[in-house]
């Protein structure tokens, strides 16, 4: 096993894209590190460059304590898997698993030793001798990711594996792969748009942005502790509620309605207010920090519901959450409160909700980034 680390690496097309843009990131030896981001942020681009399937045009990658920028990808010892599962169609599951072995001139021993040990550890040692063809979705990116495990390699490489599968299996592979990791301990990079994975799987999630690391800390203080609106907005499900207001003397006012503090800051002036849906509850007759909004919709989600809102005042994005050009994007209507099942209110229904101010986060609209208090 060893470490990946990404020194000051850029990576510029012939047409002059900047996909990756001064990047440094080190995944440390038996780490899960996940790389997520929208469309477009360079993730994966940087994953090809670790594979040597990109070159960079910049700045330095290492695996281990090889600088492995011209090493050819066959002698990186590493392994990946694709989003496409890329078996070969003519060959049984356990060729398809022992192939790169046989390519080596491991003995015939030894790979069917190896392809039966790996075989079991994901489940499929009855489905060795089928073609690929009579396979599911599921069971065939299970090939995959043991022809990837029977190599015994320093690092895998994981180009977004589970965006093929239906909701059921992304959930049940998620659970696969992040087992297969505990047992091998093997230095891991995951590449996914889907941060719902990112936020279950990774030891340690890299938030990316126009090609850029906009934040890289375990899932938990991501979700806690974002360092601006981007990583506040994509980070969560339902995303966390940006809303325009202004911090003056006594609280954050919000269009007509006003949440005093219960912390002190210096700031002044206008805000960009981060609530997550789950900092909101049915307010009580004595509750201090409340605001009262209008329902839109009701969705049952059976442990909860999400209740669709009336923003207080104008909500925003951050532009490339939309695939736009835009810097901040207005949305006067997305507010959304999670809360216990039995609140059911009907649409036009006005419901009195607690703000639950400690989990509250102010941005500064300029500059995007999170105002310390």
């Amino acid at each position: 096993m060893a470490s990946i680390a990404f020194d000051e690496v850029s990576k510029v097309f012939p047409d002059g894209t900047k996909a990756v843009d001064g990047l440094s990131l080190e995944i440390e030896d038996g780490e899960f590190t996940i790389l997520v981001g929208p469309s477009g942020s360079g993730k994966s681009t940087a994953l090809r460059m670790v594979a040597g399937l990109e070159e960079a045009s910049s700045g330095d990658i290492s695996i281990g304590s090889r600088v492995v920028n011209d090493v050819a990808p066959r002698d990186r010892d590493i392994a990946m898997v694709f989003q496409s599962y890329a078996l070969y169609p003519h060959m049984s599951v356990a060729q398809n698993m022992g192939f790169a072995l046989k390519l080596q001139k491991v003995g015939s021993d030894s790979i069917r030793a190896r392809v039966g040990r790996a075989a079991s550890r994901l489940g499929i040692s009855e489905l060795q001798e089928r073609r690929p063809r009579a396979l599911s979705g599921g069971q065939r990116q299970r090939v995959a990711l043991g022809r990837a495990i029977v190599r015994s390699p320093e690092a895998f490489l994981m180009d977004e594996p589970l965006s093929n599968l239906d909701a059921k299996l992304r959930v049940e592979m998620r659970a696969y792969i992040a087992r297969l990791h505990q047992e091998l301990n093997t230095t891991t990079l995951y590449v996914t748009h889907d941060q719902t994975e990112a936020m279950t799987m990774g030891d340690r999630v890299a938030v990316m942005r126009d090609g850029k690391l906009e934040q890289v800390d375990t899932p938990q203080r991501l979700y806690e502790q974002p360092e601006n609106l981007f990583v506040a907005g994509f980070i969560g499900s339902p995303a966390m509620n940006l809303v325009r207001g202004v911090v003056d003397n006594d609280g954050i006012v919000l269009g007509g309605q006003r949440l005093p503090f219960p912390w002190r800051t210096t700031y002044r002036g206008d805000v960009v207010v981060g609530i997550r849906p789950e900092a909101l509850e049915p307010a009580n007759g004595d509750a201090a920090a409340v605001l009262e909004l209008p329902v839109v919709l009701s969705e049952m989600l059976g442990s909860d519901v999400l209740l669709h809102l009336e923003a207080p005042t104008s909500s925003v994005l951050t532009g490339d959450m939309l695939d736009t050009g835009d810097d901040l994007v207005e949305d006067t209507s997305r507010f959304i409160a999670r809360v216990p099942p039995h609140l059911r209110p009907s649409p036009g229904e006005r419901v009195r909700l607690h703000v639950d101010m400690s989990r509250v986060h102010l941005f500064d609209p300029a500059t995007e980034a999170v105002i310390r208090r």
